[in-house]
C-alpha cells in the first residue's frame, strides 16, 4: 500500500486519526511527543550545510512537510512549527533570531528575516459566540515569500499573503494582503511606497497603492 493511499485511509477513519493525533501531538502542550520529536531527524528534510541552532523549538510532527535548504540557517530561540501546514525553507536563506513560523508557509531562496518576525498561517475561528474560541478550531491560508525577500525587524506577515521576489518589508510592519515583486512595502497595515521601475532602471515612489 502507497504512502498517500494509506494517508486517504487514516483520513477516512475519524477513530483512528484521532487516536494517532493524540500519540503524536501531545494534548496540553500542542507539540509532538517527546517520542516523536526524538525521530524528527529521519523525517525532516534539511539541505547541505544547513544550521538549526540547538534552542529552536521544532514543533514539527511528521504528518506534515518540514524542509530546510542548502546553507540556510534558523538562529536561536525560533519557534517552527507545521502541525497545520507545511513549512517550507528554500536555500540561502536566514530565518533571524526569535521568529516563529507557523504553516502553512512557503519560503524562497536568498530571503533575510530579521529579528522576532511572526509568519502565521494559521487564524483561529470566531464565530460561533455560544462556544470558547478555542473549541472552534482553525483555518488556514499558506503564506508564499518568494525568493530575494527582506523582511525587517518585528513585522507580522498575516495568513494568505504573498510577498513577491526581490520585495522588502520595513520593520514593524503588518502585512495582511499581498505586495507584488520589487517593492517595497511599511506600515499598519503594510503600504507599497516604492517599486523599482526597470524602463528608468531605479526606484520610483509609489504614492498611492491599489495592489491586492
Amino acid at each position: 500500500m502507497s504512502i498517500e493511499r494509506i494517508k486517504h485511509y487514516i483520513k477516512q477513519n475519524d477513530s483512528l486519526k484521532k487516536h494517532l493525533h493524540r500519540f503524536i501531538m501531545h494534548p496540553v502542550k500542542t507539540r509532538p511527543n517527546w517520542w516523536i520529536r526524538m525521530f524528527a531527524p529521519l523525517y525532516q528534510k534539511r539541505g547541505k550545510k544547513s544550521v538549526i541552532y540547538k534552542s529552536v523549538r521544532l514543533d514539527t510532527p511528521p504528518f506534515n512537510q518540514f524542509a530546510l535548504g542548502r546553507y540556510s540557517v534558523i538562529e536561536d530561540f525560533c519557534c517552527i512549527n507545521n502541525a497545520v501546514g507545511d513549512v517550507t525553507i528554500g536555500d540561502y536563506t536566514r530565518v533571524g533570531l526569535s521568529n516563529v513560523v507557523i504553516g502553512p508557509v512557503k519560503i524562497g531562496n536568498h530571503v533575510n528575516l530579521a529579528q522576532h518576525v511572526a509568519i502565521s498561517g494559521l487564524n483561529h475561528n470566531y464565530e460561533d459566540i455560544e462556544k470558547n474560541i478555542d473549541e472552534q478550531g482553525v483555518s488556514t491560508q499558506q503564506i508564499i515569500i518568494e525568493d530575494n525577500v527582506w523582511i525587517g525587524a518585528n513585522a507580522t506577515i498575516l495568513a494568505g499573503v504573498t510577498i513577491g521576489e526581490h520585495s522588502v518589508v520595513a520593520a514593524g510592519s503588518v502585512v495582511n494582503r499581498s505586495i507584488p515583486p520589487y517593492s517595497v512595502c511599511v506600515g499598519i497595515p503594510a503600504r507599497v511606497v516604492k517599486q523599482y521601475d526597470f524602463d528608468k532602471k531605479e526606484w520610483v515612489s509609489v504614492r498611492i497603492s491599489n495592489h491586492k
